[in-house]
């Protein structure tokens, strides 16, 4: 679950990610994707870049 706001700089990210999942499961680099969705900050690049998917992980154990 991406969080909906960047941690640092408050800018709204959770509309991203599923355009920037798709188009990097489809083998586009992730820097020219981020660049054309229009992601210019480095800490909200980096709050893309690094999620990791544990929602499905621990689902399970609820």
């Amino acid at each position: 679950m991406i969080p909906v706001r960047c941690f640092t700089c408050g800018k709204v990210i959770s509309s991203l990610w599923e355009d920037f999942e798709k188009r990097v499961a489809e083998l586009e680099e992730p820097g020219k994707v981020l660049d054309d969705l229009g992601v210019e900050r480095y800490c909200c690049r980096r709050m893309l870049l690094t999620h990791i998917k544990l929602l499905d992980k621990f689902a399970p154990y609820q």
